[in-house]
């Protein structure tokens, strides 16, 4: 798998290179031509046109990550709408991008946390619909987890950041992440947006 950055200048930054080996620049008529199916290609909202080739890119069979350095939710919806599958700052750090880079490429979705939080928080009530009269029993999944990792997946489904996570539940970000590096493995998920669509119906049924 090769990383194409795709940006006005055609310049590398310093955290791209150190966080990726395989990586490349180019114009979009290259990449586009260049790129190989499951080939990751990073997009800056500098292109003026990058609405147009997130489509295309993905087309390719591509994933696309678009990068910003003025993140905005409108902006990010517009993104993952597009096709992207993950919206993320332009300067973030080398061990963020990997992390990105290590969801997308596994059908996941990276946005930031205070997004996710806006765009699920409200959608308890439709999932609970869609699954109304299924056969699926929610409660088993919690019976996989400790009664501390039951809080933390449960909070996180209603739609909750680690930080708010780590207020309610007396704990600090890096337990939650200890504890939710735990949940995604006892529930095979493999992120964030997996483990909310996963407890969505059982966290609004016993809040409510």
């Amino acid at each position: 798998m090769k990383h194409w950055f795709i940006t006005t200048d055609g310049n590398l930054k310093a955290r791209w290179k150190k966080a990726f080996e395989n990586i490349g620049s180019s114009d979009p008529e290259a990449v586009l031509q260049s790129a190989q199916p499951n080939d990751l290609v990073w997009l800056s909202t500098t292109v003026k046109n990058w609405p147009q080739l997130v489509p295309l890119i993905v087309a390719e069979g591509a994933v696309a990550v678009v990068l910003s350095y003025a993140p905005d939710d409108r902006e990010a919806l517009r993104a993952l709408d597009l096709g992207a599958r993950g919206y993320v700052h332009t300067l973030a750090a080398p061990e963020v991008l990997k992390q990105v880079a290590l969801v997308v490429t596994n059908q996941g979705i990276w946005v930031g946390q205070e997004l996710l939080a806006k765009v699920l928080g409200g959608s308890f009530k439709t999932l609970q619909q869609r699954h109304q009269g299924a056969s699926f029993q929610y409660s088993e999944y919690l019976e996989l987890l400790t009664e501390r990792e039951r809080g933390v997946a449960l909070a996180v489904a209603r739609g909750a950041t680690n930080k708010e996570v780590a207020r309610q539940l007396d704990i600090t970000e890096r337990t939650v992440k200890a504890h939710l590096s735990a949940i995604f493995k006892k529930l095979a998920v493999r992120d964030r947006l997996q483990l909310i669509l996963k407890l969505a119906p059982i966290a609004e049924q016993l809040s409510s």
